[in-house]
């Protein structure tokens, strides 16, 4: 590791710790469940959205189908809390850390089946047949009644337990708990971004013919790729389903797939923390046009017309051009 490397890695960590402490800040000044609640969800929504990133704005590839792995997390984490298991094996205080472990290993599992075959193809055609993948996941979840609940979900909720000290049930301890987990996802993902392999994923997005002809393994770096968004999808999916407390299975439905695009298109794919920002729009946005109107995709729609062709680009892609010309 060179001294440029270690300078920057050594940034982003007091980057890291300084918002967490930010965040826990903003918990005391805002004391409302609601406002809290919010940050979570755009926290948990966010890691989903800069998930979703890695491949189309590091990558150049667009999936329509990356609800599948946030679905997948969800009910790994849930089905592992609602198991005799954990009983039986008397694991109860590990099992939050062990579950949030599986969320992210098994959809890092299916990530590495469904990217094996997704990346054989490119634009449009890896498109849909991520999309398709997502609805085969779907329908097995709907099949699966004696496992998933079906069209019911993972209903009747799942235990909590303390580990090490935090106890998820106090709404101050879930709130820091997972911030916590989502600044560090963020952390590691800048640091895999800015690493050898970050930058040979934009060599590939800006001209996919010429790293072949210098002899880079693209497929290996666009499977990795695959696997590192579809893992860090499953740990948001975990997360979602710690703060509802179950798991459903519209979280794997294609419109699912279609809401961290959303966020990418409001906040930006060109720069780290534009789907972030993305996320907050859309939530706030959510929460805005949910108890002022019932015409939610209409007032949707019509921001997303604004940001694409009045500002042809993300809100934080924007602000940052805007500020290197000036």
């Amino acid at each position: 590791m060179n001294v440029s490397i270690k300078d920057s890695f050594k940034k982003d960590a007091i980057y890291s710790v300084v918002s967490w402490i930010a965040l826990l800040s903003l918990y005391f000044i805002f004391n409302d469940h609601g406002i809290q609640d919010i940050i979570t969800k755009v926290a948990i929504l966010g890691l989903f959205a800069m998930s979703l990133n890695i491949l189309i704005g590091y990558l150049g590839l667009i999936a329509f189908g990356h609800a599948t792995f946030f679905a997948a997390g969800a009910y790994t984490l849930g089905l592992f809390l609602q198991s005799d298991f954990i009983i039986e094996y008397n694991i109860g205080s590990w099992s939050i850390p062990i579950a949030l472990s599986l969320s992210v290993l098994l959809p890092g599992i299916l990530a590495t089946i469904v990217g094996v075959i997704c990346i054989r193809l490119r634009e449009i055609y890896f498109s849909f047949l991520t999309l398709a993948f997502q609805m085969i996941f779907y329908s097995l979840i709907l099949a699966l009644v004696g496992i998933t609940g079906g069209d019911q979900g993972l209903m009747g909720g799942f235990p909590k337990p303390p580990f090490l000290g935090i106890d998820l049930g106090i709404h101050f301890h879930f709130y820091a708990f997972t911030t916590f987990i989502v600044i560090l996802a963020v952390f590691l993902m800048r640091q895999i971004i800015e690493s050898p392999f970050g930058y040979g994923l934009r060599m590939i997005r800006d001209n996919h013919e010429r790293p072949a002809a210098l002899g880079f393994n693209i497929r290996s770096h666009q499977l990795l790729a695959f696997i590192i968004a579809g893992s860090l999808a499953g740990l948001a999916g975990s997360l979602q389903a710690l703060l509802d407390v179950g798991a459903y299975p519209e979280w794997a439905f294609w419109s699912k797939s279609a809401e961290p695009l959303f966020m990418i298109l409001l906040g930006g794919m060109q720069t780290f923390l534009g789907p972030l920002l993305g996320a907050l729009i859309f939530e706030l946005l959510n929460d805005f046009v949910s108890a002022n109107t019932r015409y939610y995709g209409l007032i949707l729609g019509l921001v997303i017309l604004i940001f694409v062709l009045g500002f042809k680009k993300g809100l934080l892609d924007w602000i940052v051009i805007r500020g290197r010309k000036n």
